[in-house]
């Protein structure tokens, strides 16, 4: 597969070529289903006429079918283009084809979509990660040049990981969330999932910039940062000591290989620790369900949604909702709304909140002495499907992103070796906020040193 780079340079006849040799490649590859079902069985939706790049289907392109992956929003098509679409299309990109996910971004594996499950591109055995599985499969899988996920907790960065690409989240406010579905609203970004780091830079930089129409959108300047990427440039990089030990043997084992090249590189290595990963599994599991619940009010079948053909208001509502929702929606909604009601607030909702604080001030002072962090992205490589029965085992799979999405800093997963059956293992920057500079530069050092070979 040709990269981002490459295909920005191709003409106008080239392009039309490999787009149409793409779509054929995605038709005979249509068993991973990293595209939803019923664009592979005519032809591969496209909006605008430039170099294609897939987009997760929860993501608004205008007059195209966006459904989350939900039955609830089966029908809906998209009145008009999100921010990140206008922004491709008017630098030469297309958005090309849907790509599968969680139903909402809820969840961890791309098993709770209702198209079906995406198959792991690498051992179609392996879950590809999630929420934004479809969208690293297609990459991972040489479907895609390059894709569109959304990251709440760490679903762009770690099926990145799981499917061997590279995952980036933006700084929270960074990149326009109109047009973007809301699982969690102070939680989610937009952000690329790409071939190598460079490729993730020049995405990005189509992708950042001020959005009137977004509320939550940093009023900056973007500073473009792929012209001017480093990766000779020496850093000071922070590990995080107990997040390893708490890691698998082989994720360990990747990770202690990638710190001593970085050190045999130039780069400073220091050592910290942070406190037990689980606090943060708490503190977001609280506040995202709580969110979540308040924006998937919604769907009611009112205003949105499919509704349900019942002789009574109540009745359509319980209905809608409840055969519209899958299993993992329904239990957040659920939770949310407990943790929310009168009574539990303060002792929950109120408390998460004063977490993150305290989540915040412990990346605060580790940068004071770093330029960036450096932990694993998951504990373990990809898992067999359904081997997560109890879903706070699940959960626990993103325990070392979602801390980023709490204070709203930057990240970038990349692949820096393979399990013993192959399976890729990813290692993940951390940057100050709006210093995706420094990130993207840390990246590219280890990438050049690794060196991964991706045999898709």
């Amino acid at each position: 597969m040709i990269t981002l780079k490459e295909a920005l340079q191709l003409s106008k006849d080239e392009l039309s070529e490999f787009k149409k040799d793409l779509k054929e490649k995605i038709k005979e590859q249509k068993q991973i289903g990293a595209y939803v079902e019923q664009l592979i069985d005519s032809d591969i939706s496209e909006y605008g006429s430039g170099v294609p790049i897939a987009v997760k289907d929860n993501i608004q392109v205008k007059g195209w079918d966006v459904t989350c992956s939900s039955k609830i929003l089966q029908g809906y098509k998209a009145p008009y283009n999100a921010t990140v679409i206008e922004k491709m299309v008017d630098s030469g990109l297309s958005a090309f084809g849907r790509c599968n996910m969680d139903e909402f971004a809820m969840g961890s594996s791309t098993e709770t979509s209702y198209y079906g499950k995406t198959l792991n591109p690498v051992d179609n055995t392996k879950v590809p990660g999630g929420s934004s599985g479809g969208s690293a499969a297609a990459v991972g899988a040489g479907l895609a040049i390059a894709a569109l996920g959304s990251d709440t907790g760490g679903s762009i960065r770690q099926p990145a990981a799981f499917c061997g690409c590279v995952g980036m989240k933006p700084t929270y406010g960074k990149v326009s969330r109109y047009g973007l579905s809301a699982f969690s609203s102070s939680l989610d970004q937009i952000g690329p999932i790409t071939q190598n780091v460079e490729d993730s830079a020049i995405l990005y930089d189509i992708l950042a910039g001020h959005d009137k129409k977004d509320s939550t959108s940093v009023d900056m300047v973007h500073q473009r940062v792929s012209e001017s990427l480093d990766g000779d440039r020496k850093l000071t990089i922070a590990v995080i000591e107990n997040y390893i030990v708490e890691a698998g043997d082989e994720v360990q084992k990747e990770i202690k290989n990638s710190i001593k090249a970085l050190e045999d590189a130039g780069h400073k290595i220091i050592y910290k620790n942070m406190i037990n990963s689980k606090y943060d599994v708490a503190t977001y599991y609280i506040l995202a369900t709580a969110e979540a619940s308040a924006n998937l009010s919604r769907y009611d079948g009112v205003r949105y949604g499919n509704r349900a053909d019942v002789s009574s208001l109540k009745d359509m509502y319980f209905k809608t909702r409840g055969d519209g929702f899958g299993d993992e929606v329904k239990r957040r909604i659920l939770l949310g709304t407990f943790v929310l009601s009168s009574g539990y607030y303060d002792a929950y909702y109120i408390k998460a909140q004063k977490a993150r604080h305290l989540i915040k001030e412990q990346f605060d002072a580790i940068f004071e002495e770093a330029d960036l962090i450096f932990t694993p992205v998951t504990p373990t490589p990809a898992f067999d499907f359904d081997s997560k029965k109890d879903p706070l085992e699940m959960y626990l799979s993103d325990i070392y992103t979602i801390a980023v999405n709490l204070v709203g800093l930057p990240a970038i997963s990349i692949p820096i070796g393979k399990s013993s059956d192959g399976l890729p293992i990813g290692g993940q920057f951390i940057a100050k906020a709006f210093d995706e500079k420094t990130m993207f530069d840390g990246a590219l050092s280890l990438e050049k040193i690794i060196d991964y070979k991706r045999e898709i």
